[in-house]
Protein backbone atom coordinates (compact mmCIF):
# COMPACT_ATOMS: atom_id res chain seq x y z
CA UNK A 1 0.00 0.00 0.00
CA UNK A 2 1.69 3.36 -0.69
CA UNK A 3 0.74 6.54 1.30
CA UNK A 4 1.89 10.29 0.59
CA UNK A 5 3.03 11.64 3.42
CA UNK A 6 4.09 15.42 2.02
CA UNK A 7 6.12 16.76 -0.23
CA UNK A 8 8.54 19.88 -0.75
CA UNK A 9 6.61 22.36 -1.26
CA UNK A 10 4.40 22.77 2.14
CA UNK A 11 4.39 26.02 2.79
CA UNK A 12 2.27 29.12 2.49
CA UNK A 13 2.60 33.10 2.61
CA UNK A 14 -0.72 32.79 4.35
CA UNK A 15 -2.91 30.55 6.77
CA UNK A 16 -4.82 28.03 4.47
CA UNK A 17 -7.99 29.29 6.14
CA UNK A 18 -10.32 27.90 3.28
CA UNK A 19 -8.14 24.29 3.03
CA UNK A 20 -8.72 24.51 6.93
CA UNK A 21 -12.74 25.54 6.72
CA UNK A 22 -13.35 22.37 4.51
CA UNK A 23 -11.81 20.25 6.51
CA UNK A 24 -13.50 21.30 9.77
CA UNK A 25 -17.04 21.30 7.52
CA UNK A 26 -16.10 17.42 6.33
CA UNK A 27 -15.47 16.37 9.95
CA UNK A 28 -18.43 17.91 11.41
CA UNK A 29 -20.94 16.52 8.86
CA UNK A 30 -19.21 13.06 9.19
CA UNK A 31 -19.49 12.95 13.20
CA UNK A 32 -23.31 14.44 12.97
CA UNK A 33 -24.27 11.80 10.22
CA UNK A 34 -22.29 8.80 10.52
CA UNK A 35 -24.52 7.46 13.00
CA UNK A 36 -27.79 7.94 10.99
CA UNK A 37 -25.89 6.96 7.37
CA UNK A 38 -25.35 3.55 9.15
CA UNK A 39 -28.55 3.06 10.35
CA UNK A 40 -30.43 3.60 7.54
CA UNK A 41 -28.96 3.13 4.14
CA UNK A 42 -29.52 -0.92 4.73
CA UNK A 43 -33.66 -0.27 5.81
CA UNK A 44 -33.84 2.38 2.49
CA UNK A 45 -32.21 0.09 0.41
CA UNK A 46 -34.59 -3.14 1.18
CA UNK A 47 -37.55 -0.83 1.44
CA UNK A 48 -36.98 0.42 -2.15
CA UNK A 49 -35.95 -3.06 -3.42
CA UNK A 50 -39.10 -4.42 -2.49
CA UNK A 51 -41.36 -2.29 -3.76
CA UNK A 52 -39.81 -2.52 -7.26
CA UNK A 53 -39.84 -6.56 -6.96
CA UNK A 54 -43.88 -5.74 -6.00
CA UNK A 55 -44.52 -3.58 -8.75
CA UNK A 56 -42.61 -5.75 -10.96
CA UNK A 57 -44.84 -8.51 -10.23
CA UNK A 58 -48.09 -6.88 -9.84
CA UNK A 59 -48.08 -3.92 -12.76
CA UNK A 60 -52.13 -3.65 -11.36
CA UNK A 61 -51.05 -2.42 -8.16
CA UNK A 62 -51.57 1.13 -7.20
CA UNK A 63 -48.94 3.23 -6.37
CA UNK A 64 -48.56 6.94 -5.00
CA UNK A 65 -46.19 9.43 -6.42
CA UNK A 66 -42.98 8.75 -4.78
CA UNK A 67 -42.88 5.05 -5.53
CA UNK A 68 -44.34 5.86 -8.91
CA UNK A 69 -41.29 7.52 -9.16
CA UNK A 70 -39.16 4.98 -7.96
CA UNK A 71 -40.62 2.37 -10.21
CA UNK A 72 -40.48 4.67 -13.41
CA UNK A 73 -36.74 5.70 -12.93
CA UNK A 74 -36.52 1.93 -13.00
CA UNK A 75 -38.50 1.44 -16.18
CA UNK A 76 -36.81 4.09 -18.03
CA UNK A 77 -32.77 3.82 -16.66
CA UNK A 78 -32.81 0.09 -16.26
CA UNK A 79 -34.83 -1.84 -18.67
CA UNK A 80 -32.46 -5.11 -18.20
CA UNK A 81 -33.37 -4.68 -14.13
CA UNK A 82 -36.78 -4.59 -14.89
CA UNK A 83 -37.14 -7.31 -17.63
CA UNK A 84 -35.35 -9.58 -14.96
CA UNK A 85 -37.64 -8.20 -12.17
CA UNK A 86 -41.08 -9.27 -13.63
CA UNK A 87 -40.07 -13.16 -14.57
CA UNK A 88 -41.26 -15.66 -12.46
CA UNK A 89 -38.41 -17.43 -12.79
CA UNK A 90 -35.47 -15.06 -11.35
CA UNK A 91 -33.71 -16.12 -8.11
CA UNK A 92 -35.64 -15.72 -4.74
CA UNK A 93 -33.70 -12.07 -3.28
CA UNK A 94 -34.95 -12.46 0.18
CA UNK A 95 -37.45 -13.75 2.99
CA UNK A 96 -39.86 -11.55 2.04
CA UNK A 97 -39.47 -12.26 -1.40
CA UNK A 98 -40.07 -15.86 -1.06
CA UNK A 99 -43.27 -14.78 1.32
CA UNK A 100 -44.90 -12.46 -1.31
CA UNK A 101 -44.74 -14.84 -4.24
CA UNK A 102 -47.31 -16.77 -2.24
CA UNK A 103 -49.55 -14.24 -1.71
CA UNK A 104 -52.40 -14.50 -4.63
CA UNK A 105 -55.19 -12.28 -2.84
CA UNK A 106 -55.15 -8.74 -4.61
CA UNK A 107 -56.24 -6.92 -1.30
CA UNK A 108 -53.41 -8.21 0.22
CA UNK A 109 -51.05 -7.17 -1.85
CA UNK A 110 -52.37 -3.46 -2.56
CA UNK A 111 -52.38 -3.47 1.33
CA UNK A 112 -48.43 -4.49 0.91
CA UNK A 113 -47.40 -1.71 -1.57
CA UNK A 114 -49.32 0.90 0.83
CA UNK A 115 -47.67 -0.48 3.74
CA UNK A 116 -43.85 -0.39 1.56
CA UNK A 117 -44.76 3.05 0.26
CA UNK A 118 -45.65 4.56 3.55
CA UNK A 119 -42.37 3.14 5.19
CA UNK A 120 -40.65 4.70 2.33
CA UNK A 121 -42.26 7.99 2.54
CA UNK A 122 -41.25 8.28 6.12
CA UNK A 123 -37.28 6.88 5.55
CA UNK A 124 -37.04 9.37 2.72
CA UNK A 125 -38.74 12.37 5.04
CA UNK A 126 -35.84 11.83 7.53
CA UNK A 127 -33.05 10.26 5.33
CA UNK A 128 -29.98 11.64 5.16
CA UNK A 129 -29.01 9.24 2.75
CA UNK A 130 -31.81 10.05 0.44
CA UNK A 131 -31.97 13.87 0.74
CA UNK A 132 -28.26 15.03 0.85
CA UNK A 133 -25.76 12.44 -1.35
CA UNK A 134 -25.64 12.30 -5.12
CA UNK A 135 -28.60 9.34 -6.72
CA UNK A 136 -27.80 9.04 -10.25
CA UNK A 137 -31.09 8.26 -11.29
CA UNK A 138 -32.80 11.08 -9.34
CA UNK A 139 -30.14 13.98 -8.37
CA UNK A 140 -31.36 17.55 -6.84
CA UNK A 141 -29.69 20.65 -7.31
CA UNK A 142 -28.07 20.66 -4.14
CA UNK A 143 -27.38 17.15 -4.21
CA UNK A 144 -23.93 18.22 -6.43
CA UNK A 145 -22.41 20.22 -3.03
CA UNK A 146 -23.94 18.49 0.13
CA UNK A 147 -22.59 15.05 -1.15
CA UNK A 148 -19.14 16.05 -1.41
CA UNK A 149 -19.14 16.79 2.45
CA UNK A 150 -20.86 13.36 3.96
CA UNK A 151 -18.47 10.80 4.13
CA UNK A 152 -19.22 6.89 4.55
CA UNK A 153 -16.10 5.53 7.25
CA UNK A 154 -13.19 7.02 9.17
CA UNK A 155 -10.83 5.52 6.14
CA UNK A 156 -12.73 7.21 3.96
CA UNK A 157 -13.00 10.92 5.46
CA UNK A 158 -9.20 10.50 6.69
CA UNK A 159 -8.52 9.61 3.04
CA UNK A 160 -10.17 12.38 2.13
CA UNK A 161 -8.79 14.88 4.42
CA UNK A 162 -4.91 13.82 3.81
CA UNK A 163 -5.33 14.38 0.10
CA UNK A 164 -7.10 17.81 0.63
CA UNK A 165 -4.21 18.89 3.17
CA UNK A 166 -1.71 17.75 0.80
CA UNK A 167 -2.66 19.60 -2.42
CA UNK A 168 -4.96 22.36 -1.20
CA UNK A 169 -2.91 24.40 0.99
CA UNK A 170 -0.63 25.18 -1.56
CA UNK A 171 -3.14 25.52 -4.46
CA UNK A 172 -5.15 28.24 -2.16
CA UNK A 173 -2.06 30.12 -1.62
CA UNK A 174 -1.15 30.14 -5.38
CA UNK A 175 -4.82 30.69 -6.35
CA UNK A 176 -6.21 33.23 -3.61
CA UNK A 177 -8.94 31.84 -1.14
CA UNK A 178 -11.79 32.68 -3.32
CA UNK A 179 -10.74 31.31 -6.39
CA UNK A 180 -9.34 28.26 -4.98
CA UNK A 181 -13.18 27.57 -3.30
CA UNK A 182 -14.80 28.49 -6.52
CA UNK A 183 -12.85 26.03 -8.45
CA UNK A 184 -13.57 22.92 -5.39
CA UNK A 185 -17.15 23.45 -5.48
CA UNK A 186 -17.71 23.27 -9.42
CA UNK A 187 -15.20 20.46 -9.39
CA UNK A 188 -17.23 18.58 -6.80
CA UNK A 189 -20.23 18.86 -8.55
CA UNK A 190 -18.82 18.31 -12.16
CA UNK A 191 -16.89 15.08 -10.82
CA UNK A 192 -20.47 13.64 -9.74
CA UNK A 193 -21.90 14.99 -13.12
CA UNK A 194 -19.38 12.74 -14.80
CA UNK A 195 -20.14 9.57 -12.31
CA UNK A 196 -24.07 10.46 -13.53
CA UNK A 197 -23.11 10.01 -16.95
CA UNK A 198 -21.61 6.64 -16.46
CA UNK A 199 -24.28 5.47 -14.28
CA UNK A 200 -27.49 7.47 -15.72
CA UNK A 201 -30.07 4.72 -14.00
CA UNK A 202 -27.78 4.07 -10.98
CA UNK A 203 -30.29 4.34 -7.73
CA UNK A 204 -26.64 3.93 -5.75
CA UNK A 205 -25.81 7.29 -3.36
CA UNK A 206 -22.82 8.72 -3.67
CA UNK A 207 -20.80 10.93 -1.13
CA UNK A 208 -17.53 11.92 -0.13
CA UNK A 209 -15.29 14.57 -1.42
CA UNK A 210 -13.20 12.15 -3.34
CA UNK A 211 -13.99 13.64 -7.16
CA UNK A 212 -13.73 17.38 -5.85
CA UNK A 213 -10.21 16.67 -4.43
CA UNK A 214 -9.00 14.40 -7.27
CA UNK A 215 -9.54 18.03 -8.92
CA UNK A 216 -6.79 19.48 -6.92
CA UNK A 217 -4.67 16.46 -7.16
CA UNK A 218 -4.83 17.13 -11.29
CA UNK A 219 -4.59 21.15 -10.63
CA UNK A 220 -1.20 19.87 -8.69
CA UNK A 221 -0.04 17.93 -11.52
CA UNK A 222 -0.01 21.03 -13.45
CA UNK A 223 1.09 24.49 -11.12
CA UNK A 224 3.66 21.96 -9.30
CA UNK A 225 4.68 19.03 -11.80
CA UNK A 226 8.66 19.13 -10.21
CA UNK A 227 7.29 18.89 -6.79
CA UNK A 228 9.12 15.50 -5.06
CA UNK A 229 5.84 14.00 -3.46
CA UNK A 230 7.10 11.82 -0.60
CA UNK A 231 5.70 8.34 -0.52
CA UNK A 232 5.47 5.83 2.37
CA UNK A 233 5.11 1.84 1.25
CA UNK A 234 3.43 -0.52 3.42
CA UNK A 235 3.66 -4.41 2.62
CA UNK A 236 3.21 -6.76 5.64
CA UNK A 237 4.66 -5.69 8.03
CA UNK A 238 7.34 -3.64 7.14
CA UNK A 239 7.32 -0.21 5.30
CA UNK A 240 10.17 2.35 3.07
CA UNK A 241 9.93 5.53 2.12
CA UNK A 242 10.69 7.16 -1.20
CA UNK A 243 10.02 10.16 -3.69
CA UNK A 244 8.87 11.06 -6.46
CA UNK A 245 8.18 13.88 -8.82
CA UNK A 246 4.37 14.66 -9.08
CA UNK A 247 4.65 14.73 -13.08
CA UNK A 248 4.72 10.93 -13.09
CA UNK A 249 3.48 9.69 -10.05
CA UNK A 250 -0.18 11.55 -10.25
CA UNK A 251 -0.49 10.35 -13.72
CA UNK A 252 0.05 6.79 -12.95
CA UNK A 253 -2.33 7.50 -10.49
CA UNK A 254 -5.12 9.13 -12.76
CA UNK A 255 -4.00 5.98 -15.19
CA UNK A 256 -5.26 3.64 -12.60
CA UNK A 257 -8.47 5.36 -11.95
CA UNK A 258 -9.55 5.35 -15.39
CA UNK A 259 -8.40 1.31 -15.55
CA UNK A 260 -10.16 0.86 -12.31
CA UNK A 261 -13.41 2.53 -13.65
CA UNK A 262 -14.04 0.81 -17.14
CA UNK A 263 -13.47 -2.28 -15.51
CA UNK A 264 -15.10 -2.72 -12.57
CA UNK A 265 -17.31 0.65 -12.64
CA UNK A 266 -19.20 1.49 -10.15
CA UNK A 267 -19.27 -2.29 -8.53
CA UNK A 268 -16.08 -1.81 -6.51
CA UNK A 269 -17.91 0.59 -4.83
CA UNK A 270 -15.65 3.26 -5.40
CA UNK A 271 -16.93 5.92 -7.91
CA UNK A 272 -13.70 5.70 -9.81
CA UNK A 273 -15.54 7.69 -12.78
CA UNK A 274 -15.84 10.72 -10.67
CA UNK A 275 -12.01 10.88 -9.86
CA UNK A 276 -11.04 10.65 -13.27
CA UNK A 277 -13.54 14.16 -14.08
CA UNK A 278 -12.50 15.44 -11.24
CA UNK A 279 -8.70 15.05 -12.10
CA UNK A 280 -9.17 16.30 -15.35
CA UNK A 281 -11.53 19.21 -14.44
CA UNK A 282 -8.62 20.12 -11.94
CA UNK A 283 -6.30 20.18 -15.33
CA UNK A 284 -8.20 22.31 -17.28
CA UNK A 285 -9.10 24.70 -14.54
CA UNK A 286 -5.23 24.96 -13.54
CA UNK A 287 -4.08 25.60 -17.45
CA UNK A 288 -6.52 27.87 -17.48
CA UNK A 289 -6.37 29.97 -14.44
CA UNK A 290 -2.15 29.97 -15.88
CA UNK A 291 -2.82 30.81 -18.85
CA UNK A 292 -5.09 33.99 -18.65
CA UNK A 293 -3.00 35.86 -16.11
CA UNK A 294 -5.16 35.46 -13.21
CA UNK A 295 -2.90 34.01 -11.07
CA UNK A 296 -0.47 36.52 -11.52
CA UNK A 297 -2.69 39.13 -10.64
CA UNK A 298 -4.02 37.34 -7.34
CA UNK A 299 -0.40 36.70 -6.38
CA UNK A 300 0.33 40.34 -6.17
CA UNK A 301 -2.77 41.08 -4.44
CA UNK A 302 -1.60 38.18 -1.96
CA UNK A 303 1.80 40.20 -1.56
CA UNK A 304 0.68 43.75 -0.78
CA UNK A 305 -2.01 42.00 1.75
CA UNK A 306 0.90 39.94 3.21
CA UNK A 307 3.12 42.63 3.62
CA UNK A 308 1.84 46.07 2.26
CA UNK A 309 5.21 47.81 3.36
CA UNK A 310 6.93 46.36 -0.09
CA UNK A 311 5.06 48.02 -2.52
CA UNK A 312 5.55 51.16 -0.12
CA UNK A 313 9.24 50.17 -0.86
CA UNK A 314 9.08 49.91 -4.35
CA UNK A 315 7.73 53.57 -4.27
CA UNK A 316 10.53 54.54 -3.21
CA UNK A 317 12.51 53.21 -4.74
CA UNK A 318 11.06 54.30 -8.17
CA UNK A 319 11.79 57.93 -6.26
CA UNK A 320 15.32 57.61 -6.28
CA UNK A 321 15.55 56.36 -9.61
CA UNK A 322 13.56 59.76 -10.96
CA UNK A 323 15.87 61.90 -8.62
CA UNK A 324 18.79 60.22 -10.53
CA UNK A 325 19.99 59.00 -7.87
CA UNK A 326 20.96 55.55 -9.06
CA UNK A 327 23.43 54.13 -6.91
CA UNK A 328 21.18 54.53 -3.76
CA UNK A 329 18.12 52.64 -5.69
CA UNK A 330 20.26 50.13 -6.99
CA UNK A 331 21.23 49.58 -2.97
CA UNK A 332 17.86 49.56 -1.59
CA UNK A 333 16.17 47.35 -4.88
CA UNK A 334 19.39 44.56 -4.04
CA UNK A 335 18.93 44.40 -0.76
CA UNK A 336 14.79 44.41 -1.44
CA UNK A 337 15.55 41.19 -4.55
CA UNK A 338 17.10 39.38 -1.29
CA UNK A 339 13.52 39.04 0.57
CA UNK A 340 11.53 39.21 -2.76
CA UNK A 341 13.59 37.11 -5.60
CA UNK A 342 10.61 36.99 -7.80
CA UNK A 343 9.73 40.43 -7.81
CA UNK A 344 8.52 41.68 -11.11
CA UNK A 345 8.14 45.08 -10.02
CA UNK A 346 11.78 44.60 -8.73
CA UNK A 347 13.31 43.39 -11.74
CA UNK A 348 11.68 46.01 -14.14
CA UNK A 349 13.18 48.65 -11.84
CA UNK A 350 16.77 46.73 -11.95
CA UNK A 351 16.60 46.86 -15.54
CA UNK A 352 15.92 50.21 -15.92
CA UNK A 353 18.58 51.11 -13.43
CA UNK A 354 21.37 49.66 -15.30
CA UNK A 355 20.15 51.04 -19.16
CA UNK A 356 20.38 54.82 -17.27
CA UNK A 357 23.71 53.04 -15.95
CA UNK A 358 24.85 51.80 -19.63
CA UNK A 359 25.66 48.96 -17.68
CA UNK A 360 24.74 46.55 -20.54
CA UNK A 361 25.99 43.15 -18.59
CA UNK A 362 23.81 43.72 -16.01
CA UNK A 363 21.15 45.12 -17.90
CA UNK A 364 21.37 41.80 -19.81
CA UNK A 365 20.90 39.59 -16.62
CA UNK A 366 18.17 41.53 -15.19
CA UNK A 367 15.80 41.15 -18.26
CA UNK A 368 17.46 37.25 -18.10
CA UNK A 369 15.60 37.30 -14.90
CA UNK A 370 12.61 39.02 -16.00
CA UNK A 371 12.28 36.80 -19.04
CA UNK A 372 12.45 33.14 -16.70
CA UNK A 373 9.96 35.11 -14.07
CA UNK A 374 7.51 35.95 -17.19
CA UNK A 375 8.20 32.23 -18.89
CA UNK A 376 7.60 30.71 -15.33
CA UNK A 377 4.16 32.42 -15.06
CA UNK A 378 2.97 31.72 -18.79
CA UNK A 379 3.28 35.31 -19.63
CA UNK A 380 5.20 34.29 -23.08
CA UNK A 381 4.28 38.04 -24.73
CA UNK A 382 6.00 39.68 -21.66
CA UNK A 383 9.06 36.81 -22.39
CA UNK A 384 9.08 37.49 -25.93
CA UNK A 385 8.80 41.02 -25.06
CA UNK A 386 12.35 40.76 -23.13
CA UNK A 387 13.88 38.78 -25.18
CA UNK A 388 13.12 41.32 -28.13
CA UNK A 389 14.98 44.18 -25.78
CA UNK A 390 17.81 42.09 -24.57
CA UNK A 391 18.93 41.16 -28.02
CA UNK A 392 18.17 45.08 -29.55
CA UNK A 393 19.92 46.63 -26.68
CA UNK A 394 23.10 44.43 -28.12
CA UNK A 395 22.96 42.26 -24.67
CA UNK A 396 23.76 38.66 -25.75
CA UNK A 397 21.58 36.23 -26.13
CA UNK A 398 19.70 34.35 -23.26
CA UNK A 399 21.00 31.13 -21.76
CA UNK A 400 20.63 28.10 -23.48
CA UNK A 401 18.17 26.45 -21.53
CA UNK A 402 16.28 29.68 -20.93
CA UNK A 403 16.17 29.92 -24.90
CA UNK A 404 15.09 26.59 -25.09
CA UNK A 405 11.45 27.23 -23.05
CA UNK A 406 10.64 30.55 -24.62
CA UNK A 407 11.15 27.90 -28.39
CA UNK A 408 8.46 25.58 -26.33
CA UNK A 409 6.12 28.51 -25.51
CA UNK A 410 6.45 29.48 -29.62
CA UNK A 411 5.46 26.09 -29.96
CA UNK A 412 2.57 26.17 -27.36
CA UNK A 413 1.43 29.03 -29.37
CA UNK A 414 1.57 27.11 -32.70
CA UNK A 415 3.58 29.88 -33.59
CA UNK A 416 5.16 27.07 -35.49
CA UNK A 417 7.53 29.02 -38.20
CA UNK A 418 8.92 31.33 -35.52
CA UNK A 419 9.85 28.48 -33.14
CA UNK A 420 11.46 26.32 -36.07
CA UNK A 421 13.85 29.71 -36.75
CA UNK A 422 14.54 30.38 -32.77
CA UNK A 423 15.46 26.43 -32.71
CA UNK A 424 17.70 26.67 -35.01
CA UNK A 425 19.57 29.64 -33.95
CA UNK A 426 19.35 28.27 -30.37
CA UNK A 427 22.16 25.36 -31.76
CA UNK A 428 24.25 27.38 -33.67
CA UNK A 429 24.57 29.55 -31.22
CA UNK A 430 25.33 27.17 -28.70
CA UNK A 431 27.15 24.52 -30.51
CA UNK A 432 28.78 22.49 -27.66
CA UNK A 433 26.06 22.64 -25.25
CA UNK A 434 24.02 19.68 -25.17
CA UNK A 435 20.41 22.15 -25.50
CA UNK A 436 21.93 22.51 -28.91
CA UNK A 437 21.09 18.74 -29.77
CA UNK A 438 17.89 19.08 -28.17
CA UNK A 439 16.92 22.69 -30.28
CA UNK A 440 18.10 20.47 -33.23
CA UNK A 441 15.33 17.56 -32.78
CA UNK A 442 12.95 19.90 -31.79
CA UNK A 443 13.60 21.52 -34.64
CA UNK A 444 13.48 18.60 -36.97
CA UNK A 445 9.90 17.69 -35.19
CA UNK A 446 8.18 20.83 -36.04
CA UNK A 447 9.16 20.90 -39.49
CA UNK A 448 7.99 16.93 -40.12
CA UNK A 449 4.98 17.32 -37.90
CA UNK A 450 3.33 20.66 -37.94
CA UNK A 451 5.31 22.64 -41.07
CA UNK A 452 4.83 19.54 -43.29
CA UNK A 453 8.79 19.95 -44.59
CA UNK A 454 10.57 16.88 -44.54
CA UNK A 455 13.48 17.46 -46.78
CA UNK A 456 13.99 20.40 -43.78
CA UNK A 457 13.51 17.87 -40.98
CA UNK A 458 15.65 15.15 -42.78
CA UNK A 459 18.95 18.38 -42.60
CA UNK A 460 18.09 18.21 -39.25
CA UNK A 461 18.18 14.98 -37.63
CA UNK A 462 21.39 14.83 -39.91
CA UNK A 463 23.25 17.94 -38.02
CA UNK A 464 21.86 16.17 -34.55
CA UNK A 465 23.38 12.69 -35.92
CA UNK A 466 26.81 14.64 -37.16
CA UNK A 467 27.33 16.41 -33.83
CA UNK A 468 30.56 16.56 -31.89
CA UNK A 469 28.52 16.23 -28.57
CA UNK A 470 27.84 12.77 -27.21
CA UNK A 471 24.34 11.66 -28.07
CA UNK A 472 24.48 7.74 -27.70
CA UNK A 473 20.82 8.23 -25.91
CA UNK A 474 19.59 9.84 -28.64
CA UNK A 475 20.50 7.76 -31.38
CA UNK A 476 17.63 5.54 -31.51
CA UNK A 477 15.08 9.18 -31.86
CA UNK A 478 17.39 10.31 -34.38
CA UNK A 479 17.12 7.48 -36.53
CA UNK A 480 13.28 6.97 -36.01
CA UNK A 481 13.05 10.74 -37.20
CA UNK A 482 15.21 10.17 -40.05
CA UNK A 483 13.15 7.31 -40.98
CA UNK A 484 9.60 9.35 -40.38
CA UNK A 485 10.92 12.18 -42.66
CA UNK A 486 12.36 9.96 -45.35
CA UNK A 487 8.79 7.78 -45.96
CA UNK A 488 6.99 11.55 -45.48
CA UNK A 489 9.06 12.70 -48.12
CA UNK A 490 8.26 9.92 -50.64
CA UNK A 491 4.50 10.44 -50.05
CA UNK A 492 4.78 13.74 -50.71
CA UNK A 493 6.90 12.93 -53.92
CA UNK A 494 4.11 10.60 -55.08
CA UNK A 495 1.51 12.97 -54.29
CA UNK A 496 3.21 15.75 -56.16
CA UNK A 497 3.40 13.43 -59.56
Amino acid sequence: MLIPIGHDNMQARRWPVITIGLIAINVVAFLLTISALKAESPALTETRLHIRLLAAMHPELTLPPPAQQLVEDVQKRQPAAWTAAKSPFRELQDGWDARIRLVDNPELLQNEMDELSARYAELRSDSVLERYTFVPAHPTWYSYITANFLHGGWLHIIGNMWFLWLAGIVLEDAWGRSLYLAVYLVAGAFALQVHAWFNPGSNIATLGASGAVAALMGAFLIRFPKVKINMMWFWGFRFSRFQAEAYWLLPLWFAMEIFYGAIFGNSSGVAHMAHVGGFAFGMAAALLIRRSGLEHVINQSIEQEVDPGREAEIEQIHALIAQNRLDDALAELERFTTIMPGSESALLLLQEIHWRKHNIPAYAQATQKLCALHLSEHEIDHALKDYEELVGAGGGLLPADLWFKLCQALEERQEFERALGEYQELAEANPKDRQSLMALLAAARVAINKLRRPQQAILLYQAAADSSLPHLDLDSSIQMGMKNARAALVTTSVAAK
